[in-house]
């Protein structure tokens, strides 16, 4: 019998969100999704270890290290995905858009140095208001964008209107919070506003014709995952993934371009793009959460590194 995995592959474009060699070669995905957190994980694997030894040997810097061991992790990657791998500016660049713009080049530049091309990344930026205006330059510049920590319409609505090439809406995390808020146990796969965020920017996104392309991220189970089945592309951790592998039954399609409802678009500049969040506790909230939590793993890593010489 099929697999809920294979069925979804058909549907959906199955991105590893990972740096976990043995999980990528073993799962096949398409494209690999990497961000501080994972690359932190990575480095302190069996996998990466000659890699961190060689980084720290060769001198430099804390973050000239760190930005080595970053763009590794992706390098080694993307000899086993066929699409993408994406890479994080620093989170402590997210209200910096010149210093985003930079950074971004500057990671693009050490792919290139080791002989992978810029189609085969995609920059992470921190959906902020500065991190969208990081996107339109570099989308400009023929350097492809993935605007993570996606939390509300709002934050669409700009990635879309910046013409970025991806966007990555956060499902489990909006859940957490709507749970706490709420004093609620669960949802069902129709009531989980995680997986009506995604479903309302999809519609919002094919009612309008925007290429921006939507990639669901941050699952807690498979149910928020089979609950988007049909979006664009889907970033799954390893464990569901493999649960996706071993669960049968048929998979519906649960979003579709024809499907869409004809959403109005809406008029986004800077100002209303700050009111609306403004107006979103969960999303201001967990925006700014995920950028510490960022900075933090990446201070660990420069922890690691110092401790290592």
């Amino acid at each position: 019998m099929t697999t809920k995995l294979e069925q979804l592959r058909k549907l959906s474009i199955v991105v590893a969100d990972t740096g976990d060699i043995d999980a990528v070669a073993a799962l096949t995905p398409e494209d690999c999704t990497t961000n501080p957190s994972i690359v932190l994980k990575a480095v302190q694997s069996d996998a990466f270890k000659a890699h961190f030894d060689a980084a720290v040997a060769k001198g430099g810097d804390t973050m000239a290290i760190a930005d080595d061991l970053t763009v590794t992790v992706g390098a080694e990657l993307s000899k086993l995905v066929p699409g993408r791998v994406s890479t994080e500016v620093d989170a402590r660049l997210s209200f910096d858009t010149q210093a985003s713009v930079a950074k971004a080049r500057q990671i693009i530049a050490a792919y290139e140095a080791r002989g992978i091309s810029k189609d085969r990344i995609l920059i992470k930026l921190a959906a902020t208001w500065e991190g969208i205006e990081a996107g339109r330059i570099l989308e400009a510049e023929g350097i492809n964008c993935n605007l993570t920590l996606i939390f509300s319409l709002a934050q669409a609505v700009a990635c879309a209107n910046a013409g970025v090439f991806l966007i990555s809406p956060f499902v489990g995390r909006i859940t957490d919070w709507y749970k706490k808020a709420e004093g609620v146990d669960g949802y069902t796969q129709e009531t989980d506003p995680g997986v009506l965020s995604v479903r309302k920017i999809y519609d919002y996104y094919k009612s309008n014709g925007i290429n921006t392309i939507v990639m669901g991220a941050s699952f807690r189970n498979i149910g928020q995952i089979e609950a988007l089945a049909g979006c664009d592309r889907l970033t799954i951790s390893p464990d569901l993934l493999n649960e996706l592998q071993a669960a049968t039954g048929d998979l519906p399609v649960c979003l579709s371009a024809d499907k869409a409802t004809g959403m109005a678009a809406i008029p986004m500049d800077e100002a209303d793009f700050r009111w609306m969040m403004n107006e979103d506790p969960m999303a201001t909230e967990k925006v700014a959460e995920g950028i510490r939590n960022f900075n933090k793993d990446t201070m660990k890593l420069y922890a690691m590194i110092e401790a290592a010489r």
